[in-house]
Formats: C-alpha cells, structure tokens, sequence
C-alpha cells in the first residue's frame, strides 16, 4: 500500500508516553541504532527527562516539527494519534512501535523495532496519507473555537444522564433529527476506534468517505451512514439540555441549544510509514482475531 519512502533521513524524532517503563527501555536502544547510522536524534521534551541524557537532543513538538525527517513513535494508538495531531501541520511522517495493545496504527513489533528501523533508513518503507477532520463551533452567527481530529468528532450529552437532541444536516441538507446520546462523525481511521464500539461501518483508509455513527439513538432506525469525505456536515443542538463536542477526546467543548457544529475535511492530512509486508487486511484480522488467513 503507498509508493515507497524514498526520503534520505537525517534527523529523526522519537516520541514515546514518558512514564511507559517499556519505553523508557526500548528508546536508548533505539537511539543508539540510529546515531550510529548518523541519524541525530531529537526526544520529545516530556519524554526526555525520564531517558538518559546522551540517547540525544531535548525537542518541543514544535522543533521536531521544523527538523524531523521522520517522527518515530512508541506506545499505542493513543500516542500515534496525540503526536499525529500535533505534527501533521508540519508534514512530517510518522512510523510506530506497538508498546501498545490493539496499535491500529502502529505496525512495528517491539522486538522487530531494529530490524524495522533498517527497512525504514533503507527506504523499504510505504507512504500513506490520511485524512482529518476541521470542526467548528458557531454561536449567534460568531466563531466560538474549532480543532482537527485524525479519528473523530463527538457530541454527546456530557455529563448529564439522559439524550440530547440535534439537526444533522449533510451539504446544506436536512439529513435527519437524531434523539440519542450522541452522534460520532469518524474518519476511515477513526472507524475502528470509538465508533467501532458504537456499531459503525469499518471504512478502508482509502475510502473517501465518511461515517456518520449514531450513540444509542431512541429511533432503531437511525443507522450509521457513510457520506463523500468532500461534504460539510453541520449538526445544530435544538435539544434544551446543554452538551458537550470532543475532537479525538483531546480537545473539547460544552455546547448550548443553538449552537451549530460544522465538520468538513481538513487540508492538513497526517502521513503514515508502514513496514515491508504490511496489510490493512492481515492487521484487521489479527487485532480483531478474525478467521485465520487460508492455509496452503
């Protein structure tokens, strides 16, 4: 899948959860693999202070984002999202190391990392773009806040204990009134991530699509559907109960009758590397622990 990474690396950032003992053992000699193939390393700055001080340079997100050639991350999922949103602006790749459990996104075994690390600085590594989403939260016709998110936008009923109620519109048109806990709008990426639990479609990361999940809706024929990744959701709260927008359960946002979500997909998209061998398929199936592959 993807065109090779053919990019010469010269610097590479490494990017790990600080208090993992797994990765506080597995990054210097990860670092050490890559100094003496004359890679400068940069660490992110939370995750240096809990490394040794030689395994290479101090970086904010920021720097790494100006410098890097490659983002290398260790950890889960939830560690390849975080650094995902925060240097897809910059277009830097980035590649994973499963310290994880499910790692959707991160391919690379933790006792292969080496011997992925010399396929990825040999240029045996694919390219893949994905995409993110923009929201925006309106108000009385005026901007409130707005953010990116690489698996999906939520509005649910906070911390209340009952439904909301919410216009779903698609492109300008009336799409359907959803009484519910919520409504999940997900990325291919994000398909198998929260709106999974919620009974959503698996969307192929090549779809141009996205998928618009219902949270327990009181009407059983609210169903999800998958929409073009070209069209602008909007979803007004006409429900009298406050509620509450997240952006990937990183940024978020109470919202009051009136006020309107707009969702469209974002021009910044976040690049994935993935190793010699990988497929979508074969990684469904083993995380999902589907039917195994057809012996020969």
């Amino acid at each position: 899948m993807g065109t090779p990474f053919r990019k010469t690396i010269r610097c590479a950032g490494l990017i790990g959860k600080y208090h993992s003992p797994d990765v506080a053992a597995s990054l210097p000699l990860l670092a050490e693999f890559l100094r003496e193939r004359g890679v400068r390393v940069l660490i992110e700055e939370s995750l240096a202070g809990s490394v040794s001080t030689d395994s290479g340079e101090m970086a904010s997100y920021e720097r790494m984002g100006g410098e890097a050639d490659v983002a290398i991350v260790l950890g889960g999922d939830g560690t390849m999202l975080y650094a995902a949103r925060q240097l897809a602006g910059f277009g830097v790749p980035l590649a994973g190391v499963n310290q994880g459990r499910l790692g959707f996104m991160t391919d690379i075994s933790r006792r292969d990392m080496l011997t992925g690390m010399a396929d990825l600085l040999a240029g045996r590594f694919a390219v893949e773009r994905r995409i993110q989403l923009e929201g925006e939260i309106w108000r009385d016709g005026a901007r409130l806040c707005g953010s990116q998110a690489f698996n999906e936008v939520v509005v649910n009923k906070g911390d209340l204990g009952r439904m909301i109620e919410m216009k779903v519109e698609v492109d300008g048109e009336f799409l359907y009134h959803l009484r519910a806990d919520g409504l999940i709008v997900s990325t291919p990426t994000g398909s198998t991530a929260y709106s999974l639990s919620a009974n959503g479609p698996i969307l192929h990361p090549m779809v141009a699509g996205i998928a618009l999940v219902p949270l327990c809706p009181h009407a059983l024929s609210n169903r999800p559907i998958t929409i073009g990744d070209d069209c602008t959701v909007e979803v007004t709260l006409i429900s009298t109960h406050d509620a509450r927008a997240h952006f990937d359960a990183v940024d978020r946002y109470d919202v009051r009758a009136g006020d309107r979500l707009r969702i469209i997909r974002s021009p910044v998209a976040v690049t994935l590397l993935h190793p010699p061998g990988y497929s979508y398929y074969a990684m469904l199936r083993g995380k999902l622990h589907w039917s195994e592959s057809p012996k020969e």
